[in-house]
């Protein structure tokens, strides 16, 4: 799509529900959408909603191997009460090999910016730009929203993703906290507060998926 064509589907999307959005995305995907998740809090709004327009839509999941028990319970649960056709992406080096290569996940400070970018690049990054490539969808679905950090604020419903050559559709991009918790209780869905991303470390953080940064990284790798 050109910019033209993006801003023109902006202009057009932006009355229209979460659904119809979905359904307007799949039509461009030419049987070739995939959504991400990472099992944080709320993604199974965006799990639910597409799955309902697409069942056997493939769900990429870059497991970096460092998530919170209460995190995979979460990603079990809702395997199999939404009947995910689930993608799960791993890292080339185990989490045991790389806390003894490199001493244990870094912990984010300013003056530790670039050693979590390090990490993010090898265990996240990496992995997910595989599944990316393996895939290879024409529309990427992720659950996006302008108001979680100033990063954000500045996308759209439909978007260009350079990292990844494909088109990002953002269906619930304008949805506030109330709207998808309304949502999970409407459709009793569970919810997943103990999530951890330590490739991220900082909800004012991008963990490279989304950022410039990210695609120069794991380049790099």
């Amino acid at each position: 799509m050109t910019s033209l064509q993006i801003a023109a589907a902006n202009a057009a999307l932006r009355a229209k529900s979460a659904p119809e959005i979905i359904e307007w995305a799949i039509a461009q995907a030419q049987g070739r959408a995939i959504v991400s998740t990472n099992f944080r809090p709320y993604e199974a709004v965006l799990l639910h909603l597409v799955s309902r327009v697409q069942p056997d839509i493939p769900v990429l999941w870059a497991d970096h191997g460092y998530n919170r028990l209460a995190t995979y319970r979460h990603a079990g649960v809702l395997q199999e009460r939404l009947q995910l056709n689930l993608k799960a992406y791993v890292p080339k080096m185990t989490a045991a090999h790389y806390n003894a290569l490199c001493g244990g996940v870094p912990e984010w400070t300013p003056e530790n910016e670039q050693r979590v970018k390090d990490f993010s690049a090898v265990m996240k990054l990496e992995p997910f730009r595989r599944g990316m490539k393996e895939l290879a969808p024409r529309i990427w679905f992720t659950a996006l929203r302008k108001n979680q950090n100033p990063h954000r604020e500045g996308l759209d419903l439909v978007v260009a993703d350079a990292n990844f050559n494909t088109i990002k559709v953002n269906p619930v991009f304008y949805w506030s906290d109330t709207d998808m918790e309304n949502y999970l209780q409407q459709h009793d869905l569970p919810n997943e507060w103990d999530y951890f991303d330590p490739a991220k470390a900082d909800e004012k953080r991008e963990c490279g998926l989304h950022a410039a940064w990210g695609g120069q990284a794991v380049a790099r790798v």
